[in-house]
């Protein structure tokens, strides 16, 4: 049992968050020493909110530093509970947030995945208004972003977020720390309110049956019902080897991803902007994803200046056969969105096979023809998805078959 702890962070570059040292004293009770430009307006809330929850753990008779830059409740909650769970790691219960309505929300599987935008766990300034910027996901990192010191308060991050952040239409993701440590991590996301779980380092199905049998069991403990989907990420010689085998280890597998910093590292190249040295290892990824009939995801574009070589690198993707790409940084969202997009002769063409299809469903035919050719189930499906991204972007309108069905058929 420590007689000093701290958490949170600060400094001129912090916004967003707080420091928080709690200092045990033999009696005396509660003091709070606050730092904080708006003590005028807030500072009673601050104290009352800090103080009732170190009673709640247990500690009695304390000295409290804060030096506050603007963190909201739910961030103050989790640096003050990473303070008390250092300071005597037998404290066991969680002080959570209240569950807001706009984040109770669930997802699909056959959803859009164009961008999912990675934020830092550690870093609060950062999620607050990343809604705003409309990408199909936003991922929470527990992982990468976050220093081996600071993973355990991350996740009193993650996990007060993911209860009180608005997050809009985006899909609410986080990144698990690598295997072991990330199944413990699961326990501070799947009760509130994940939609998908990034399984980062995957180089095998046992591995994602890992996750999913602890986050089920975790489900049940706490009876929840709502689906919970996993995306594996290859990040390895390995893995790429097992790609297939990965994606097909676990029925709630929507998408399969694959981030080449690592994978270019185990192989002993230099990642490159032609990204020749990755061709064959994201083709894999491409066919082990389509052949389990799951989302294939492309790797970040790290130079979030370039936005011109973004767009090259997102069209490559396309032409790969990708239907998302990771973002670092909220001006790319836009651009991967646009790349994305299907455009005329594609559209066309999917309009025409979707016409077709519809066509030989109502004359209860078991064939799709488009004039002389036969259409396979999974040309229309790819076609059905084409339009549907087509009108989700205003690019057709949703009545669009009224006045092109005679022609077309």
């Amino acid at each position: 049992m420590n007689l000093t702890a701290q958490a949170g962070r600060r400094g001129d570059t912090v916004r967003s968050d707080c420091w928080v040292q709690i200092e045990r004293t033999d009696s005396g009770g509660l003091r709070v020493d606050l730092h904080s430009k708006v003590d005028s307006l807030y500072g009673r809330s601050i104290r009352t909110l800090v103080t009732e929850e170190l009673a709640y753990f247990g500690i009695e008779n304390a000295t409290v530093v804060i030096d506050d830059a603007g963190a909201l409740p739910f961030v103050l909650m989790a640096r003050v509970e990473a303070a008390c769970k250092r300071l005597d790691n037998l404290i066991m219960k969680e002080y959570l947030p209240e569950l807001r309505d706009c984040c109770n929300s669930r997802t699909e599987r056959e959803r859009f995945r164009r961008s999912r935008l990675y934020l830092p766990g550690n870093e609060p300034k950062f999620m607050v208004n990343a809604g705003i910027h409309k990408p199909d996901g936003i991922i929470l990192d527990l992982e990468d972003s976050v220093s081996p010191l600071e993973k355990d308060a991350a996740a009193f991050l993650v996990r007060n977020a993911l209860r009180q952040i608005d997050f809009g239409g985006a899909e609410r993701m986080v990144r698990i720390n690598q295997l072991p440590r990330g199944l413990d991590d699961l326990k501070f996301i799947v009760p509130h309110n994940v939609h998908v779980i990034l399984i980062p380092k995957c180089e095998s199905g046992d591995q994602v049956k890992k996750v999913a049998s602890e986050a089920r069991r975790i489900k049940a403990e706490n009876g929840m019902t709502q689906d919970i989907y996993f995306m594996p990420i290859l990040e390895s010689a390995k893995g790429i080897l097992n790609a297939y085998s990965i994606a097909t280890s676990d029925e709630d597998i929507v998408a399969l991803t694959i981030g080449l910093e690592d994978y270019t590292a185990d192989i002993g190249v230099q990642r490159t902007a032609e990204g020749k040295e990755s061709i064959w290892a994201r083709s894999m990824v491409v066919t082990a994803a389509r052949a389990a009939g799951l989302q294939p995801i492309d790797t970040v574009f790290s130079d979030v200046s370039d936005m011109a070589g973004l767009r090259n690198s997102v069209l490559e993707a396309k032409s790969l056969g990708f239907d998302g790409k990771g973002c670092i940084h909220p001006r790319q969202i836009r651009v991967i969105h646009e790349a994305f997009a299907p455009n005329e002769d594609e559209i066309t063409k999917a309009k025409q096979i979707v016409l077709a299809f519809e066509k030989a469903e109502a004359e209860g035919l078991g064939v799709v023809s488009l004039g002389s050719k036969m259409i396979d189930p999974p040309v229309v499906k790819r076609a059905l998805r084409t339009v549907n991204l087509a009108v989700a972007l205003n690019l057709l309108p949703e009545n669009w078959r009224e006045g092109v069905a005679s022609n077309e058929k």
